[in-house]
C-alpha cells in the first residue's frame, strides 16, 4: 500500500484531530490562492483600499474553507477554497463603505457629464471626450467608472440577498443551503443583463473580458495570446469595463 504524501498526512491529522501544525502547513500551502484573488480584485477597486485588508479578508475565507472542507469528497480543495476566499473578500467589501465620498462624488460628476454630452451629441460618448470636457485624464475617467462598475455588481448581489431576506422574514426558518426560486430568478436576470452588456463590446474587448474573468489568465498571459503588450491589454480591459458599467446602468434604470 502506497505511503500517503506529506500533504495527505496533514489532511488526515487536520481532519481527525484538528492538529494545529497540520492546519498551519495547509494554510501555508494554499496561501497563494489568497494572493491570487487579492491581486485580481484590486484591479477594479480604488487605490485607497488596503491590500492588507483584502488579504486579511481572504485569509478568513481560507480558514473557513479549511474548517468546512470534507476531505473525503471528490473535490479539489483549491477549487472549493477559491470560492470561499473570493466570497469572503467580496462580503467584506460589501459590508464596508469602501468607495470613499470623494470617489462617489467624482463618479456622480462623470455620470452627469456623460448624460449632458450624450444629450448634446445624441450618441454614446468616449472616455476621451468626457476627460476633455472635465479637464482630467482619460485614465482618471476609466478608473472612476471601473470602480463604480464594481460597486454596481456588489449592489446587485446585495439586492438579491435583501430580496431573499424580505421574503423569509419571521415566518420560516431560513435554510442557508437551500436554493430559493426567487434567488435563482434574480441571479438569472443579472447574468442575462451581463450577457447583453458583454455582447455590446467589440471583439477584442469581449476576448479580454472572457480570458481574464472566465479563463483566469493574467494581463501578461492575455497579451501573449493576443500578441499585444500588457499595458495595451490593461487599456482594453479598462475601456471594456467602462462600456459595461455604462450599459449596465442604463439597463438597471429601465428595469
Amino acid at each position: 500500500m502506497a505511503q500517503p504524501s506529506l500533504e495527505e498526512q496533514y489532511w488526515l491529522k487536520w481532519t481527525h484531530s484538528r492538529d494545529p501544525h497540520a492546519g498551519n502547513m495547509l494554510v501555508r500551502k494554499y496561501m497563494s490562492l489568497v494572493h491570487y484573488h487579492v491581486q485580481r480584485i484590486l484591479i477594479g477597486i480604488p487605490k485607497s483600499v488596503s491590500k492588507e485588508d483584502l488579504f486579511s479578508l481572504g485569509l478568513t475565507g481560507l480558514y473557513d474553507a479549511l474548517e468546512k472542507f470534507d476531505y473525503k469528497r471528490d473535490l479539489k480543495f483549491d477549487t472549493y477554497a477559491s470560492f470561499r476566499v473570493r466570497g469572503a473578500i467580496i462580503d467584506g467589501l460589501r459590508k464596508e463603505d469602501w468607495l470613499s465620498r470623494g470617489a462617489r462624488e467624482r463618479a456622480k460628476k462623470i455620470e452627469s457629464k456623460i448624460e449632458e454630452l450624450e444629450q448634446e451629441y445624441l450618441r454614446t460618448v468616449a472616455p476621451k471626450e468626457i476627460a476633455a470636457s472635465l479637464d482630467v485624464t482619460e485614465e482618471e475617467v476609466l478608473q472612476t467608472m471601473n470602480e463604480g462598475f464594481f460597486a454596481n455588481i456588489l449592489s446587485m448581489d446585495e439586492y438579491m440577498k435583501e430580496s431573499e431576506d424580505k421574503e423569509q422574514q419571521t415566518y420560516s426558518i431560513r435554510d442557508d443551503k437551500a436554493v430559493l426560486p426567487e434567488e435563482e430568478l434574480l441571479k438569472e436576470e443579472m447574468y442575462e443583463n451581463l450577457a447583453k452588456v458583454i455582447e455590446g463590446l467589440n471583439e477584442k474587448e469581449q476576448l479580454v473580458v472572457s480570458l481574464f474573468y472566465k479563463e483566469d489568465l493574467t494581463f501578461t498571459e492575455i497579451g501573449h495570446v493576443m500578441s499585444l503588450s500588457t499595458s495595451r491589454i490593461s487599456q482594453i480591459h479598462s475601456k471594456a469595463l467602462y462600456k459595461m458599467r455604462h450599459m449596465l446602468t442604463k439597463i438597471m434604470e429601465q428595469a
